[in-house]
């Protein structure tokens, strides 16, 4: 029970690394914010599974909208009294090359990847102490690049930025600041790969397998808990030794 009586809200939490952060933290006794934009049968099935070993509750809503977050961060606060963990998870990811992307999707990935990493921390810093933790679910793809996908990439690197610099100035009022930068991990975002496609990733994959949205949310548990008092401003790589930086 490493996080018994913590208060976590994690956006972007109805499937995927998401789901898989909200099930763990519970299992370790969090109360858990579920945030979600519409996928609400997800949610609902992720707030079930939740149940089963702590609390929660859902938030729906828009992060990369600055009053909706502030929104969601206050219907939290009224219910859990305080936000102890905050786990900037949400992101949207459309696989084009450079000469396909437009202004309006670039816009849309920093809203939601990146701008909404600043909604979440501003409302939610007021409502957070001593021992607060805050994580970022960034990318591999933020170190390394990509070559079908520049938004966000950079928004993902840009997250990076971000996470330092708050980690300087929160480290005086004890609040860890990191991320997480996953690598091929199995869930929604490549469900449209072909069989030879997952098997040339394998292929490509030191440890010979897809990740698993667990293996995420096992080192955010770590990133959470008291274990990482002293642990601010580090990014963990969670890629089967696909990209070792």
């Amino acid at each position: 029970m490493m996080l018994k009586g913590k208060k976590a809200i994690i956006t972007g939490a109805s499937r995927g690394i998401g789901k898989a952060i909200a099930i763990k933290f519970a299992e370790h006794g969090a109360f858990v914010g579920i945030n979600f934009l519409r996928s609400y049968e997800k949610a609902k099935e992720t707030l079930q599974v939740v149940k089963q070993h702590s609390d929660g509750i859902l938030l729906q809503g828009d992060v990369g909208k600055f009053n909706e977050a502030k929104r969601i961060v206050e219907e939290f606060v009224e219910k859990a009294g305080r936000i102890d963990i905050l786990v900037n998870n949400a992101g949207i990811y459309k696989r084009k090359k450079f000469d396909e992307l437009d202004e309006k999707q670039w816009d849309k990935t920093m809203e939601t990847n990146l701008k909404a990493c600043f909604n979440m921390c501003k409302n939610a810093l007021p409502f957070m102490k001593e021992g607060g933790k805050i994580i970022f679910i960034s990318s591999q793809l933020a170190l390394k690049g990509s070559s079908h996908g520049a938004d966000y990439a950079a928004s993902k690197a840009g997250m990076l930025g971000f996470m330092r610099s708050l980690a300087l100035e929160l480290a005086k009022r004890k609040i860890n600041v990191n991320a997480v930068a996953p690598g091929t991990i199995d869930t929604d975002l490549i469900a449209n790969y072909t069989e030879e496609q997952r098997k040339k990733r394998i292929e490509e994959i030191p440890m010979k397998r897809l990740g698993l949205p667990e293996d995420v949310a096992n080192v955010c548990l770590f990133l959470a808990s008291d274990l990482a008092n002293y642990v601010t401003g580090e990014v963990i790589l969670v890629t089967g030794g696909l990209y070792i930086g």
